[in-house]
């Protein structure tokens, strides 16, 4: 039996599985939240003792997550070792299992979520669509890929981006040089190499988000279409409007070989980009990236499905069986709430609750500072343009922005 499907050890008495989560954000608060009525306790490993899910976490560990000691402490005695995101670096992880840990996601997975040039050329050797790409150990690989394949071009650190971080668009051979300066060369140990990515003029961005346990049992979530503001995520509405029921199928099959292939354990999200046809038609999807974690294009799961990504993750990666992601509505929207002049969140909610008793709200327990992910909001019904005004309007007024 391999070690990522080795069975929990238990003391003599009841028992009592043990989760321990990396990384103290707002997903571990919400994987929090979800193993409670399962009767799981969770363990934290945190960035520092106010994170948002350090503050509802009874049992909180603050330490550096790269520092082999810390973490192989931190994992002595819990049942299975998950994860806020994807940076533990890989040696790590490998250490951990060889202990007969149970680490889920495995390494061997979650390299694929770590690094985009990793990630690029198994998609690639399993025939999921990629855009056309290229490794580029400097300046010059860039312009000729550019010249090859069209201007503007995208190019991607390999490791460490997110939110828009580490993505470049290059609109010409004169920008080639910006994603190589001041470049860090490894990140925790690990090489950072630059990708060159064709520009896809896309029509929308989509997520097909999948859970697998490590038994093999599979279930998928109904396609969300997101909207991304500055390289944020700012808006999903599921299920994503106009996509045609075969391509909808075509994106949760893709997600599911995926997660497949790759032996992922618990929550994969696939984010595609559709790509604009000649007359503006919604043309085939493109693999943008993967993360191996609950995801924010699946927060609406929460309000919105029989069984929220964060109850699923959970089941997963202990290895029980999965509950269903169906809709409890026809729309769900969901829509995040960045930081902004308003900085009496709690307060806020006064305004939203009467005048909308039916808006679910999460708020995540950080200070607001200037576009920072500080919650979100979520709205479900029957009618998509009132959803979405709601959802909006809720959101709108915790950033501070006042509508009628």
């Amino acid at each position: 039996m391999s070690t990522s499907a080795a069975p929990f050890r238990h003391t003599i008495g009841t028992p009592r599985y043990t989760i321990g989560i990396v990384g103290g954000g707002q997903l571990a608060r919400m994987m929090h939240q979800a193993g409670i009525p399962l009767g799981v306790t969770v363990r934290l490993l945190a960035e520092g003792p106010d994170v948002s899910a350090a503050q509802v976490v009874h049992d909180v560990t603050v330490g550096d997550y790269t520092d082999g000691d810390t973490l192989n402490r931190f994992a002595d005695g819990c049942d299975v070792i998950t994860f806020d995101h994807e940076h533990v670096p890989t040696a790590l992880l490998h250490d951990l299992e060889s202990q007969g840990i149970a680490v889920r996601p495995g390494p061997e997975a979650l390299q694929h979520a770590q690094d985009k040039a990793v990630m690029r050329r198994r998609m690639a050797d399993i025939g999921a669509p990629n855009p056309r790409y290229r490794i580029c150990a400097g300046p010059d690989e860039l312009i000729a890929f550019g010249d090859e394949h069209g201007w503007p071009m995208i190019a991607k650190a390999s490791r460490g981006g997110y939110d828009g971080k580490g993505v470049w668009k290059l609109d010409s051979a004169d920008d080639a040089a910006e994603p190589f300066a001041g470049m860090k060369q490894h990140s925790a140990g690990e090489q950072v190499v630059i990708i060159a990515e064709e520009y896809i003029d896309f029509a929308r961005e989509l997520s097909a988000l999948v859970v697998r346990s490590p038994s093999g049992q599979a279930v998928a979530y109904p396609v969300t279409e997101s909207v991304q503001t500055n390289g944020i995520c700012t808006e999903t509405t599921t299920p994503a409007p106009r996509l045609h029921p075969e391509q909808a199928i075509a994106a949760q099959h893709l997600a599911l070989r995926i997660s497949g292939e790759l032996g992922v354990v618990g929550v994969l999200a696939v984010e595609l980009m559709q790509r604009r046809e000649e007359g503006g038609r919604d043309g085939g999807l493109v693999v943008n990236e993967l993360a191996m974690r609950p995801h924010n294009t699946g927060h609406w799961s929460i309000d919105g499905a029989r069984t929220s990504q964060f109850e699923n993750h959970l089941r997963a990666v202990l290895d029980l069986p999965l509950g269903d992601p169906g809709l409890t509505a026809p729309w769900t929207v969901m829509t995040n709430v960045l930081g902004g002049t308003e900085a009496d969140l709690t307060g806020a909610l006064l305004h939203c609750f009467a005048r909308d008793r039916d808006v679910r709200v999460h708020l995540y327990g950080k200070e607001v500072t200037p576009g920072r992910k500080v919650g979100h909001v979520t709205c479900s019904g029957t009618d998509l343009a009132d959803v979405t005004r709601r959802a909006r309007h809720a959101a709108n007024h915790l950033m501070g922005e006042q509508h009628d």
